[in-house]
Parts: C-alpha cells; structure tokens; sequence
C-alpha cells in the first residue's frame, strides 16, 4: 500500500503546475470532518497527517515536501464538489478520499477533468470505478463483490442453521 501511495504521489508531482509549486507537492485528504461520519474523517485526517509527516522525514517524494491540505465535505455530494472544484483551483495534484460514495462519485469527475490523482479508502459503491475515469482508484471492495463473498461465506459457514438479515433502509 505504502509503495502504491508513494509511486501516486510520484506520478502526480510529474503533472508539474508550475514553478511556485516547484519544491512542494501538494496533496488533500478529503473526508467528513464534520458530520455523523466525523469520526471516520478524523481518522483518515490522522492517518494522512502521520503519512505526510513520514514521508517528508524521508526525503519527501523525489526530494520534494509534501503538503497536506484537508478538505471537509461531511458525506455530502454538493459539498464534495464544491471541495473538490476547490483542490483543483488550489493545484493539488493526489486526493487520498472521499470516505462516502455518495461523494466519491460526484468529486472524481471533477479530478478527472482537472488530472487530479484519486484513491478512496472506503467507497465501495461499484459506479465509482464503473464510470472509468483514468485517475479513479479505490483500495477496498466493490458493494457487489462483497456481497458475493459474504453470501458464499453464510452459506458454508452456517449451512442447515438460520439466519437473520437486518436491513436499516439506507442506500448503504
């Protein structure tokens, strides 16, 4: 995973977005820093921060700084592009996020039209890939895969017995 981080952020800093932007290379984490999911953004903030700070202890990314930028977009797609419209403005050049799906896919239309690097750690909804953007990346499963290999699991694993499904009515 470090290896995929490192060889994205290598990758984005070779777009180039001029010379103020030389020395540094400008990455986000996006997330719900606010709202019911906070908790999760707070998390995903911690992680980028403790990455970040890694990294640059390393010698940065081809001898360049990194710099974290964290954007807020609370799990809601209007908010999810309004931040992403905002990253692109700023030149940031990789996006580790959106956490909710419902923000990953409006947001990785706008990074693909701005050459915008995105990896989501938890959109697991299957249109987030299925829209085929070159720069669009996720490192957990898709909804429809995991629910095959869920269903496969109950089966041999609780074969002959019952089996309660509770379902809470949300698109989740």
């Amino acid at each position: 995973m470090r290896k995929t981080v490192i060889a994205a952020f290598a990758a984005a800093s070779s777009l180039g977005f001029g010379a103020a932007h030389a020395q540094d290379i400008k990455i986000a984490t996006v997330g719900p820093i606010t709202g019911q999911y906070a908790s999760f953004g707070a998390q995903m903030k911690a992680g980028a921060e403790l990455a970040v700070e890694d990294i640059n202890k390393a010698g940065g990314v081809l001898g360049k700084k990194i710099v974290l930028v964290v954007g807020d977009d609370a799990c809601d797609p209007k908010q999810a592009t309004a931040v992403a419209n905002k990253l692109a403005s700023d030149k940031i050049s990789f996006v580790a996020g959106h956490f909710c799906s419902g923000s990953s896919i409006p947001a990785s239309k706008v990074y693909s039209d701005e050459g915008i690097v995105m990896i989501t750690p938890a959109s697991t909804n299957p249109k987030f890939t299925d829209e085929g953007y070159w720069n669009t990346n996720r490192v957990c499963g898709r909804d429809d895969a995991q629910g095959l290999v869920a269903g496969k699991f109950l089966a041999a694993k609780f074969a002959g017995k019952k089996v309660a499904i509770i379902h809470d009515k949300t698109p989740y």
